[in-house]
């Protein structure tokens, strides 16, 4: 007789294993009703899953007798409290017995009500059922935990990405204190564009992630705008040199996830100081462009000289002050606002930000009537973007200084211009220079661009992308190269005249 019991109750912790593991592979939670209804067809019962101390009924099985509850209040509390472990009692015609779950107050209580008192078999299956709620909200609570522990990690490199973008090491180190990332002490950084496919991106990120939230001396944050993108910063001392120099720490990582993966593609930037990221950002934009169509889907960006790099030094910084001097009484967050959304479109700085977009295109407008321009014309944005690098890279004009004032035609009919300007140009076919222009001059509009040379709109679009991947220039992603395009055939253009 004894054997057949044990036998009975190996059998029924087996059928309650299978139920776990049945609610485990549908996922959707520790599914506890489940679990409920089951223990109710072996054992003949009705089941209900008190938390707290007021009777709060978390699962219960469809015929739980709820009305027994009110009358077990101060019992069910002293259980909560850890005060009682199991109690047996009766409520009108029906045997009651609660079971305290888990260490931890205030503890759920299995409240288990049947016409009868269970057997001893039946008594010994309701423990291990609650046993195992126990161990399946604890699994649960576990993954909860986790999922926050991850959101919150995301949450802290972005703001230290934010910072960095910013051009604020020192702010991006305050929001980290007693947590600061190594990164934050290296003297440079690398920043690394991986583009991989959207559902690979926590993977990725999660996998290299240490204890801490970060990613060893580096860091690695799912772009907000571009679901196929993950920013990589890394420091210097474990990027290449270009001279083929041994790939160390992550920087192998990256290029061994290239290699073996057939979609992913990379942009690498050069090194700069940590207050120079969003540089940085730029630069490994521009070669992820020409990364895409590389052999092996890997490009260190070329290291082009920037247009601002070539102008008369003195004059280019008159210039660009005189431009920006109105937004001397505009708020900085504005011009901060306007600097952002000269290198991505503005749902994206909308993102970025956490902001709407009608606040970030009220900004804009302050910006527009503060300057007179219109920031909705490509060629408007350039000339403002070159103004603002200006303004970011240049010292101040020197005082007592009388030469003529420039404007930007003036600037760019120099000889230095157009020689930056025929090297960016000569990589280009005939063809795509014609649609280059076509597509400038539509505003980048590519529908109007395709009227106005009367081939297709997707023929443009394939136009433009070989245009990005020959001159090594972001255009379509977030249009970081844009300007230096639009310079670049203004140049041409107007020494041609």
């Amino acid at each position: 007789m004894r054997d057949t019991g044990v036998q009975w109750q190996a059998g029924a912790l087996e059928g309650l294993l299978r139920e776990v593991r049945l609610q485990e592979s549908r996922g959707g939670g520790p599914g506890i009703r489940k679990v409920l209804d089951w223990l109710h067809r072996q054992a003949g019962v009705h089941v209900a899953l008190v938390t707290d101390d007021t009777g709060t009924v978390e699962s219960s099985t469809a015929g739980f007798p709820h009305e027994v509850l009110a009358p077990l209040a101060p019992l069910l509390a002293r259980m909560s409290g850890g005060q009682l472990a199991a109690a047996v009692t009766r409520s009108g015609a029906l045997h009651v017995r609660c079971e305290a779950l888990g260490p931890h107050e205030p503890r759920p209580v299995l409240v288990v009500a049947g016409p009868s008192k269970p057997t001893p078999d039946a008594i010994a299956l309701i423990s291990h059922t609650g046993s195992v709620l126990a161990l399946l909200r604890r699994a649960a609570r576990s993954d909860r935990i986790w999922h926050d522990y991850q959101h919150r990690t995301h949450q802290l490199r972005f703001a230290v990405l934010s910072a960095l973008l910013s051009g604020e090491p020192l702010l991006a180190r305050r929001m980290t204190t007693g947590a600061i990332p190594p990164l934050l002490d290296a003297d440079r950084l690398r920043l690394y564009l991986l583009q991989c496919s959207p559902e690979d991106r926590d993977k990725i990120v999660r996998a290299y992630q240490d204890p801490s939230g970060y990613h060893g001396s580096g860091l690695m944050v799912r772009c907000p705008v571009f679901k196929d993108h993950v920013i990589c910063l890394l420091a210097d001392d474990e990027e290449p040199d270009g001279s083929g120099m041994q790939l160390l720490g992550h920087a192998q990582t990256l290029h061994r996830l290239v290699h073996d993966n057939p979609r992913y593609a990379l942009g690498i930037s050069g090194g700069h100081p940590l207050h120079a990221a969003a540089e940085a950002y730029s630069q490994a934009a521009h070669a992820l462009a020409g990364a895409r169509t590389a052999p092996g889907r890997v490009a260190f960006y070329h290291g082009r000289t920037a247009l601002a790099g070539v102008l008369p030094h003195q004059a280019a910084q008159e210039w660009a002050r005189t431009l920006l001097r109105p937004l001397d009484t505009t708020m900085k967050t504005s011009t901060d606002i306007t600097r952002l959304a000269m290198s991505m479109p503005r749902s994206a700085v909308a993102q970025l930000l956490g902001l709407s977009r009608n606040t970030v295109s009220a900004h804009l407008k302050r910006t527009e009537v503060s300057l007179g321009l219109d920031l909705t014309d490509v060629r408007c944005r350039a000339a403002v973007n070159l103004a603002l690098v200006l303004s970011s890279s240049c010292s101040a004009p020197e005082p007592g200084h009388d030469q003529p004032f420039s404007t930007l035609d003036d600037l760019l009919l120099t000889e230095r211009a157009a020689a930056w300007a025929a090297a960016l140009l000569r990589p280009l076919q005939a063809r795509h220079r014609r649609t280059l222009q076509a597509w400038i001059d539509a505003n980048t509009d590519a529908q109007q661009a395709a009227c106005s040379l009367g081939i297709s709109r997707n023929t443009v679009r394939t136009h433009l992308r070989t245009a990005e991947s020959v001159l090594g220039l972001d255009l379509l992603t977030a249009g970081t190269g844009i300007h230096d395009v639009v310079h670049a055939l203004h140049i041409a253009r107007i020494r041609a005249v």
